[in-house]
């Protein structure tokens, strides 16, 4: 009975793993299949009619700074999967957690370091018309953030309280 339970208990671990594995890589990929925050959906620049001297000099940026990012997005996804291990084992280390926690905010503060960098390259690629879109499509998005949070406020305020629910 027990090495059953220890052989269902190992298939669950291992299929637990290689789901989370599955996951990160498909989520490391992802940045570099559409852009991901860098040039993406994220910056919009899909939207701002680029030429196709802009779109190649875009590409160049992206060529160049791929050996950068590269790294840091398989760190991130390592340590994300080893924080996904602690937590399936269900033994709970604050130790272990706090140092992949600090591990995690240390990579994605590089992380927004290069992006702020290559942003700032695409920006200069822009032109005057190019930038006064973008910052009124940044602002849209801005509003529309704010709404859904308004929104988000309103509907959870709305709820009765326990007091206010009736009695049964």
């Amino acid at each position: 009975m027990k090495s059953v339970f220890v052989k269902a208990s190992i298939a669950v671990l291992a299929a637990t793993l290689l789901a989370a594995a599955a996951l990160s890589e498909t989520q490391q990929n992802r940045h570099f299949r559409h852009g991901g925050m860098f040039g993406g959906p994220g910056m919009m620049f899909h939207r701002l009619d680029l030429t196709d001297a802009q779109k190649a000099q875009v590409k160049d940026i992206m060529s160049k700074e791929r050996p950068t990012l590269r790294p840091l997005f398989q760190q991130l996804a390592q340590s994300r999967m080893q924080l996904q291990q602690y937590q399936a084992s269900g033994n709970f280390d604050e130790t272990q957690v706090r140092a992949l926690a600090a591990q995690q905010a240390q990579l994605m503060t590089e992380l927004t370091v290069q992006r702020s960098r290559i942003q700032s390259e695409m920006m200069k690629i822009l032109t005057p018309e190019q930038k006064t879109k973008l910052a009124d499509l940044q602002n849209q998005r801005m509003q529309r953030f704010q709404q859904r949070m308004q929104k988000g406020q309103q509907g959870s305020s709305e709820q009765p309280t326990q007091s206010e629910q009736p009695q049964q």
